[in-house]
């Protein structure tokens, strides 16, 4: 049974809010990324650098704190929850057409919005430039090849590849959708190429600092899962700025498996891969492993052309278009100058400091911090839409400044900041917590503190 989608009337929205057109709901005519798109746009972004220097973090000065089974279930565990939650959090997108930065307005009100959508923004526009960094190096790697070592400078390259990219995320998701393909079919090939020199090659390094580790059952494990989860915290929280480019007529079960398919193929693999990187060389940035694996000067220019490519392909599904909207709906700014100042504020985030080897620990407690947010955030979301409204929204209105949603939503504010305030108690366990508790908190404080008529009044729900 396939999604009915909502019409809206874009004039009256447009009227009323003021809203860039980019935030606008989408229609039937408006949705270019198909099923087959869809799928190649998560495989291309499952396939990055910053995935397998998660993966590579199991290895800590070249000593695993979990085994391969140990590792591989926790991948299993974390894409499983992942997936489900893509499929339950991408239905208002799908249905009504709006982005991630408009569905807030249901849980938090106009104003509201404000802060739950900064939590998105910001851990994006780091990772924004953590990746371009890693590209950055393996732009480098390229250009000490092809000068045989006259040119060295990380940092230019770093500014070039994020010039290109302000350049080419102008396009939006037009682009988005060839550049996924030639990234996630191409370099899914090179590492099963990487795989297998691996493999044969390093199969006694690998033995020895990974596969007979003893590793750990106990608050190693689940907080590794935790990493993985907060890894994608940021993109399933949003799902709605991808569904609403989705074509229609897909039931719910069918995109359910257009996340979980792709994900499983790509992140659990690459995962693997980035653990055994880190077991047989004992460096955690796959750029810097990756030629010393390889070691060879040919193929190594190969490999690293499409790692560049990889962070692109990344960057321009999970850290680019999030971030834009935000700022786009903050700063009233249009689409285009919003993803221009994206790619600027990336440029300051300092990636350097974030993935030095003595900072492996550090990429994975960045995570847990900004997950420990959004588990909350992602809990409130659910709840409301799901339990509290059944799934009906005046979509009109979420885009009047002062219609029913406008001000704060003070049971979403205080039920994100009690789940935050919970999820600090173990931040190795920060998201699940924060999920639990936030959600939990939501359901009692719009049941019974704060009922009533409207959220400018501070209370939620009619009579």
């Amino acid at each position: 049974m396939s999604t009915t989608i909502e019409s809206h009337d874009t004039n009256e929205i447009e009227r009323v809010a003021g809203v860039d057109e980019s935030l606008y709901p989408k229609t039937d005519k408006d949705r270019t990324v198909s099923a087959k798109d869809y799928i190649f746009m998560w495989i291309g972004d499952g396939v990055n650098l910053g995935n397998m220097t998660l993966g590579a973090s199991v290895i800590v000065a070249g000593v695993a704190t979990l085994n391969i089974f140990q590792t591989i279930l926790a991948a299993i565990i974390a894409i499983g929850i992942i997936s489900t939650i893509f499929a339950l959090n991408d239905r208002p997108g799908y249905k009504l057409g709006i982005p991630y930065v408009v569905q807030l307005r249901m849980s938090f009100g106009t104003k509201g919005t404000v802060i739950s959508s900064l939590l998105r923004g910001v851990p994006a526009i780091v990772w924004y430039g953590i990746q371009s960094w890693i590209g950055g190096t393996a732009l480098n790697e390229i250009a000490k090849i092809v000068t045989g070592g006259s040119f060295d400078n990380v940092a230019i390259c770093f500014v070039a590849l994020q010039l290109f990219q302000i350049v080419l995320s102008l396009f939006g998701f037009h682009a988005i959708k060839w550049v996924e393909t030639v990234a996630s079919v191409v370099f899914m090939a090179a590492l099963i190429y990487v795989f297998g020199i691996l493999l044969t090659s390093h199969s006694t390094e690998i033995a020895q600092n990974w596969v007979q580790a003893k590793g750990s059952w106990g608050l190693p494990f689940f907080g590794l899962i935790m990493v993985f989860l907060g890894n994608y915290a940021g993109i399933f929280v949003s799902a709605a700025d991808y569904s609403r480019e989705l074509k229609t007529g897909l039931s719910d079960g069918k995109r359910g498996a257009l996340y979980f398919l792709p994900i499983t193929l790509s992140y659990g693999f690459v995962i693997i891969i980035g653990a055994m990187l880190a077991a047989a060389t004992g460096v955690t940035n796959p750029a810097q492993a990756l030629p010393i694996v390889i070691d060879n000067p040919y193929i190594s220019v190969f490999v690293s052309a499409f790692i560049v490519v990889a962070v692109i392909a990344t960057n321009m599904v999970a850290n680019i278009i999030p971030p834009a909207y935000v700022i786009t709906l903050l700063t009233k700014l249009k689409y285009k100058a919003s993803v221009t100042v994206t790619g600027l504020l990336a440029l300051g985030a300092f990636p350097w400091l974030l993935i030095q080897e003595s900072s492996s620990k550090g990429l994975n407690m960045f995570i847990l911090i900004y997950s420990a947010f959004l588990g909350p955030v992602i809990s409130i979301l659910l709840v409301d839409y799901y339990i509290l409204r059944k799934q009906k929204i005046n979509t009109a209105e979420l885009y009047k400044e002062e219609g029913s949603f406008a001000g704060f939503n003070p049971a979403g504010l205080v039920a994100m900041f009690i789940g935050a305030g919970a999820a600090f108690i173990k931040v190795e366990l920060a998201w699940i917590i924060g999920l639990v508790v936030a959600g939990t908190a939501y359901y009692l404080l719009s049941k019974f503190a704060f009922k009533g008529s409207s959220f400018k009044t501070g209370t939620i729900f009619e009579k």
